[in-house]
């Protein structure tokens, strides 16, 4: 089997770094109404702190779709896994902070 996501070029996690030590990173993610995240990849676990919520889908490298309405103020923990994209789907911005982690 082969690794098809050797040769891409994958994108960050978020927008912005906004805390990093040897046990955690924190990003800052901000997505418009529409707007995707490109694809990328979380080699860390990592939990998700929706600040202001929206109608998220998950799409997987794969084809696979995931829908991930995120209320705000909800908390959800992920594996690392799958090269994805985020995209907010819904009508609000989407704020939220992704603490990998290390």
């Amino acid at each position: 089997m082969t690794d098809v996501t050797h040769d891409l070029e994958l994108g960050p996690v978020g927008q912005e770094i906004v805390y990093e030590n040897d046990r955690v990173r924190v990003w800052h993610i901000r997505l418009a109404p529409g707007e995707r995240q490109p694809l990328h990849r979380h080699d860390h676990p990592y939990l998700v702190i929706a600040i202001e919520g929206a109608k998220n889908v998950v799409q997987t490298i794969d084809g696979t779709r995931i829908d991930a309405d995120e209320p705000t103020g909800g908390v959800v923990y992920r594996d690392p896994g799958a090269v994805h994209m985020l995209t907010n789907v819904g009508d609000t911005t989407y704020l939220a902070r992704l603490v990998e982690l290390k």
